[in-house]
C-alpha cells in the first residue's frame, strides 16, 4: 500500500506547519489499531499517562512507546504507509521512527489539552520532525479536534514543557534557554489558528515546533481516539537538552549521534 502526497500539501505543510490529509489510512489498519488501543486500555504499558477529570466524567487514556508493547502498533508504524508519507513531507532519505502516543477522550471528558509545542519534550534537534496524528473517530470541534498556530513552527521557539492532567508525573526539568507558553486564549485573535475535523482515516501532519492545542470532547456519545506517530528525518540528531521527557530518553546516545537503534529505529532508508 501506497499513498501519493500532492505537492500543494507538501507545500502547505512547510508554510503552515500543519496540514489535514484525507482518507490516508485504510478500514484495515483502523481495525488493527482500535483493536490495539483497547488492549492497551485494558492493560497499558509502562508509559501509561491518563487520568480521571476532576469533574467525575469522562476519562483520557494516553500512553507512549505503546509500539514496542503491542503487535499491533508494531506494525503500523513500521509497515503501514506512514514511514513513506512522512518521507514524502520532511524530504531527504532516511525515516526514523522516534515513538507513538495515544490520545483517548471519552465522551464527556471536557478536560481541554493545553496549547504548547511538541519539540521541547523530544530528545532531538533537527527541522525534519513531524508527527501524524490518526483519527480513529469523527473528530469535530465538540469533540476535540486539534487548532494550530499557522506559521509558529517557523518561529524558531521552544516553550518550557508543561504536565498533562493531574495524575502526571512530576514536572519536568526547567530550561533556561525555553520561555513560558504563551496564553493563546487570552488574545486569539493575534493569531492565526487554523484547525480541520477530520473523518475515520484521515490524519494531521504538524511539525514538532508547530503550536496547539485541542479543547475536550463535549460530545455525551462519541469518543474521540487519537493515535500519533512521530517520525524524523536526515537532519535529526539526538539531543540531551534540559526539559525533554525522561521516557523518551536513551541511555546510549550522546549529543549529536544519529537516533537509529532499537529504540528509534530506521525505517526507511534510500
Amino acid at each position: 500500500m501506497s499513498f501519493s502526497v500532492d505537492q500543494a500539501d507538501i507545500d502547505a505543510f512547510h508554510e503552515n506547519g500543519a496540514i489535514a490529509l484525507r482518507g490516508v489510512v485504510s478500514d484495515d489498519w483502523l481495525d488493527v489499531l482500535g483493536k490495539a488501543i483497547e488492549a492497551d486500555i485494558r492493560a497499558p504499558g509502562p508509559f501509561y499517562h491518563g487520568y480521571e477529570p476532576e469533574d467525575g466524567k469522562g476519562r483520557f487514556h494516553g500512553n507512549l512507546r505503546t509500539w514496542e508493547c503491542h503487535e499491533g502498533f508494531r506494525r503500523f508504524c513500521l509497515e503501514s504507509p506512514m514511514p513513506d508519507i512522512a518521507r514524502q513531507i520532511m524530504g531527504g532519505d532516511r525515516v526514523n521512527l522516534l515513538y507513538d502516543q495515544l490520545f483517548i477522550k471519552e465522551p464527556g471528558t471536557t478536560n481541554p489539552t493545553r496549547w504548547h509545542n511538541d519539540q521541547p519534550y523530544w530528545p532531538m534537534d533537527g527541522y525534519q520532525v513531524l508527527t501524524i496524528w490518526i483519527a480513529l473517530d469523527k473528530t469535530t470541534t465538540q469533540s476535540g479536534a486539534l487548532e494550530f498556530v499557522r506559521g509558529s513552527h517557523k518561529w524558531n521557539r521552544f516553550f518550557q514543557p508543561e504536565t498533562f492532567g493531574k495524575n502526571a508525573a512530576a514536572g519536568y526539568e526547567q530550561n533556561p534557554d525555553y520561555e513560558s507558553m504563551i496564553d493563546v486564549d487570552a488574545d486569539r485573535e493575534q493569531y492565526d489558528i487554523i484547525s480541520f475535523e477530520l473523518e475515520p482515516g484521515d490524519v494531521y501532519v504538524f511539525h514538532g515546533l508547530t503550536v496547539h492545542g485541542a479543547g475536550g470532547n463535549f460530545s455525551q456519545t462519541d469518543r474521540r481516539r487519537g493515535y500519533a506517530v512521530r517520525y524524523t528525518g536526515d537532519d535529526a540528531t539526538y539531543s540531551t537538552r534540559l526539559g525533554v521527557n525522561a521516557g523518551l530518553r536513551n541511555a546510549t546516545k550522546v549529543d549529536g549521534d544519529r537516533l537509529d537503534c532499537t529504540q528509534y529505529p530506521l525505517v526507511l532508508s534510500r
